[in-house]
């Protein structure tokens, strides 16, 4: 007996080594990068150190695996301590009220800025790749679904598509309902609704806007599971089948997630010079940080394109209505209760984007609203209930929403020395350059790295920019008050006749780049009575650089608010589906589509002999292994090119040309197919977008149309408009 327990005490020996030797690198590392953090250099030294640093980023970037981009984040976070360390010890040095109160709110913004990095670099560590998970083979096996499409005040032609498509998902008809929620109580919604067959549900008041409709919609049906559309986002015909699978493996799942993508294009796509040549501003969320989330065990609903368990919203007594973002709060809350959440990187559904800048600010101030009520109301970080990790992930997303006060300290804090001649920062302008540079650089390398195919460099800066004047009296009466606000209604659809500059929208950036001209032009002065050598010049030449940095930023968001002439009612999508057209003497040809719209397509076609224009024609669209047809007008046919506009007679017609366009299983697979960043390019293309500002004439207009409606409607997910990491860390030169 003494002999095997020696044995047994040998062999566990090696992995006890293992975990000692495993235990003493960690505590190697620690102390290690605790000295890197807190010894302090001469400015020369640092130079030396930073350049040391960037050398090794060089060189480790030439790597590829998420093992080197893990240790590049680690590399860019201490980097950023270093700094901060520096800021908070030795640079801190304030006489007088109006130095102290810009000094205490620059350092302020700066350690919002570092936790805000840290954390996003943990947040999209190892994002999760899910797949999708098979059902079972036999149909009837499936369970019973409602699917929800809430709607207030937007109009049927906006509605009707999501009807159809949702209507049209593969699933056993027997074991799936679809239901329009109608907050607006509209005769022509229940009609709209008896003619296609689909459920209609009103109730007596709009208490607790979209939760609360979908509430009452909870007491009036009785699906295993929940299905949440936004009025205006369509569904792909393979929805319920890629994602009700994971429903049935995982019991404990109370949620699965998937993309918001919109086929329309948003402000800054539409209106910016080179908006086409840069991910969606909504790729970074979902298509990496969600992703990040979901390995943490902390992605969350996003108020449409989801799966949810309805014992599990039941458990929490429903969708929470004390938050205008009732979307994440009843994730939370599931979440505490604990029910898992999942995300699924499939666009499976695709809607409407902002079409106007001033209703795209709109929608940001309610979700910037919204987060902030969570954060005070239900503070993530103290939820019982919750893992660290969740609880950081949960925290991140709401946290990211304070940005607006960080970054108009940011945006405006040159000016204090170039226009008041006050030094916040007491140091050398080498020392800033010093300590300063490496922690600006290295967040934008590695965020780059991190971020490349759905986020490019400094574009998260002008997102923020055009944001953050109106959402700065949000967010701090948001803090004080958490319970203010109502729940706005974004609209979607419609056309503009000519183009014109939204003063509304960016009158506010409009005086911001009259105050940094007036910083550059003190600079440039400064810097020509002063000599080369002195002090005061070197202070004057970087404050001056940092004062121009902003003023790019700003005027990149002004860009933006040149809105350009949208003529077309329906968004055009890129899309090969091959075709058949069937012309008036029975005679067909034979082609694919170039692109389509509900209104109409273009096809790469030959066009037959003796074919006129205006021809009544019948349009044969092969999607998948079914034959769709269409009846439409042949508007022109030049050479192999064949334009349509379609004529439906009926509902059927109506649903086929929905499940056509939008509702394809393989209709957004490219949705993420961006080139790969490159931080110099990026900030070439951010100044090729200022001259949109400049481009072409634009009539000086108020806004057109009619505001933001009050009331309960299709929400939307907060996807933080410059979520993750991005260089808004960088602090301003004022010395």
């Amino acid at each position: 007996m003494q002999v095997i327990a020696r044995r047994e005490r040998f062999a566990r020996l090696p992995g006890m080594r293992n975990r000692l030797v495993g235990a003493l690198a960690v505590a190697a590392g620690l102390l290690l990068s605790l000295a890197f953090v807190l010894v302090p250099l001469e400015p020369e030294q640092q130079v030396i150190l930073a350049l040391g640093g960037f050398t090794l980023f060089l060189v480790l970037n030439r790597l590829e695996g998420r093992t080197v981009t893990l240790m590049l984040a680690v590399l860019s976070s201490l980097v950023s301590l270093r700094y901060f360390h520096w800021r908070v010890t030795e640079t801190l040095e304030f006489e007088g009220f109006i130095q102290t109160f810009l000094g205490t709110g620059l350092v302020l913004a700066e350690a919002y800025a570092v936790v805000a990095l840290i954390l996003a670099y943990f947040q999209l560590a190892w994002p999760l790749e899910r797949k999708p998970v098979p059902l079972p083979d036999d149909p009837e096996s499936w369970p019973t679904v409602d699917v929800f499409i809430p709607s207030y005040n937007e109009p049927l032609d906006v509605v009707r598509p999501t009807v159809f498509a949702a209507m049209a998902m593969d699933w056993p008809g027997h074991k799936m309902n679809v239901f329009i929620l109608d907050d607006g109580r509209r005769e022509e919604f229940r009609r709209f609704a008896a003619e296609v067959g689909c459920g209609y549900i009103i109730r007596p008041d709009n208490k607790g806007a979209k939760a609360g409709n979908i509430n009452h919609a909870l007491t009036q049906t009785d699906g295993e599971y929940v299905v949440v559309f936004d009025c205006d986002h369509v569904a792909t015909r393979a929805f319920l089948q890629l994602t009700v699978g994971w429903m049935l493996r995982d019991r404990g799942l109370c949620m699965v997630q998937t993309p918001h993508h919109f086929y329309s294009p948003d402000p800054f796509e539409r209106n910016l010079a080179s908006g086409e040549r840069v991910p969606n501003e909504g790729l970074l969320f979902y298509g990496l940080i969600q992703q990040g989330n979901d390995f943490w065990g902390g992605a969350f609903f996003c108020g449409s394109c989801a799966v949810i368990r309805r014992t599990a919203l039941e458990a929490i007594g429903g969708v929470p209505t004390e938050t205008v973002t009732e979307d994440c709060h009843a994730s939370l809350r599931m979440q505490k209760a604990g029910w898992r959440t999942a995300y699924l990187r499939v666009p499976l559904a695709a809607g409407l984007a902002t079409e106007r800048l001033i209703l795209h600010i709109g929608q940001r101030m309610r979700w910037a609203r919204g987060m902030i009520q969570i954060l005070r109301i239900e503070n993530p970080l103290t939820a019982r209930g919750l893992s660290l990790p969740q609880r950081l992930c949960y925290f991140m997303s709401m946290f990211h929403f304070l940005f607006p006060l960080p970054r108009f300290v940011f945006l405006t804090a040159p000016l204090a020395f170039l226009l008041f001649g006050e030094n916040v920062i007491a140091a050398s302008p080498l020392a800033i350059v010093a300590y300063a540079g490496p922690h600006i650089v290295h967040s934008i390398v590695t965020s780059s790295r991190m971020q490349s195919h759905v986020r490019h460099s400094f574009w998260s800066e002008i997102y923020e920019t055009v944001l953050t004047v109106y959402l700065v009296p949000v967010t701090l009466a948001t803090l004080l008050n958490p319970r203010r606000g109502k729940f706005n209604v974004t609209d979607k659809g419609g056309t503009l006749d000519e183009g014109f500059f939204d003063i509304r929208a960016v009158g506010p950036n409009m005086i911001l780049a009259f105050v940094l001209i007036l910083g550059v032009v003190s600079g440039i002065y400064g810097m020509a009575t002063n000599p080369p050598q002195s002090l005061n010049f070197q202070a004057y030449a970087l404050n001056l650089v940092w004062a121009t940095l902003c003023l790019l930023t700003v005027l990149a968001g002004l860009a933006v608010g040149r809105e350009r002439r949208q003529l077309r009612e329906r968004a055009r999508i890129s899309a090969v589906v091959p075709a058949r057209v069937v012309l008036p003497d029975g005679r067909v040809a034979e082609g694919a589509t170039r692109d389509l719209s509900l209104g109409g397509a273009a096809f790469a076609m030959p066009r037959p002999a003796g074919v006129p224009d205006g021809a009544e024609v019948t349009v044969q669209f092969q999607v998948g292994p079914e034959l769709l047809v269409v009846p439409a007008e042949a508007l022109r046919w030049q050479e192999d090119r064949l334009q349509v506009r379609f004529a439906p007679r009926d509902l059927r017609d109506e649903g086929a040309i929905v499940q056509t366009v939008l509702g394809r299983a393989d209709a957004w697979l490219a949705w993420d197919d961006t080139k790969e960043d490159r931080p110099l390019r990026s900030l070439f293309e951010v100044i090729r977008a200022i001259g949109g500002l400049f481009a072409g004439s634009s009539q000086l207009a108020p806004r057109r149309g009619g505001g933001e409606p009050q009331g309960p409607a299709s929400g939307g997910a907060p996807p933080a408009p410059g979520a993750g990491v991005s260089a808004r860390q960088a602090v301003p030169a004022a010395v």
